[in-house]
């Protein structure tokens, strides 16, 4: 199957790799959330990112992988809803940022901050702190130690969407995102980033850069 990244609620998860990962994409749950299951070609260890419904689902979709950590993009219940289940069936580390930490229903044993890494085998992954849907969201980039031609794959949570910022509840909130967007990911990383969200279907900063003026002045 070609990867497009367009899956939906009940139907089949889609796979792709890259250089030293596979990535997996399944959507669950009644907000239509994504769960991403990132193994490591080269020792067979996985991350899981967002265990947000169906753990029923997103075990089978694990099936006999090794997943050692999984990460929490954001506090935001929806993003989390199968999370107590899934870690007590793989007894993976918990991983989220320490601002959201205290929203999870488990205990987080790995924090990280803005700059910081999560490994996975013999892959890393460098989390970007954004501000502004929620205190402690963050995204995880892998760019497979510079050897990805067209740009790093980028994982946003509910931070960045085809079309724009995720939602937010005051203006201070939409500027702290908008400035982090800008200066943490569209000001560092190139247009072929491929860009994987919480929600919905696939993009890159190519195709969204154009649009970040109209996203600042229609606010949000």
């Amino acid at each position: 199957m070609t990867y497009t990244g367009n899956v939906s609620v009940g139907g089949p998860s889609e796979s792709r790799e890259i250089p030293g990962l596979s990535v997996t994409k399944l959507a669950v749950g009644p907000m239509d959330n994504n769960a991403y299951l990132l193994r490591c070609l080269a020792t067979g260890e996985a991350l899981l990112v967002d265990a947000a419904a169906e753990a029923d689902r997103v075990l089978e979709m694990i099936g006999g992988t090794h997943v050692t950590r999984i990460v929490t993009t954001h506090r935001h219940a929806d993003h989390w809803q199968a999370l107590a289940d899934v870690q007590a069936a793989t007894g993976a580390a918990v991983v989220a940022h320490p601002d959201d930490a205290d929203g999870l229903p488990v205990e987080v044993t790995e924090l990280v901050q803005h700059g910081g890494t999560v490994r996975v085998g013999d892959a890393e992954f460098s989390v970007i702190h954004l501000r502004g849907h929620t205190p402690g969201s963050i995204a995880l980039s892998y760019d497979a130690a510079g050897q990805l031609a067209d740009g790093p794959h980028l994982f946003t949570g509910d931070s960045l969407f085809p079309g724009g910022p995720g939602r937010t509840t005051s203006p201070a909130d939409f500027s702290s995102l908008m400035d982090d967007l800008e200066e943490r990911v569209f000001a560092t990383l190139p247009d072929g980033t491929w860009v994987y969200p919480g929600h919905g279907k696939d993009t890159t900063l190519a195709a969204e850069r154009p649009h970040t003026a109209e996203w600042r002045a229609r606010g949000w």
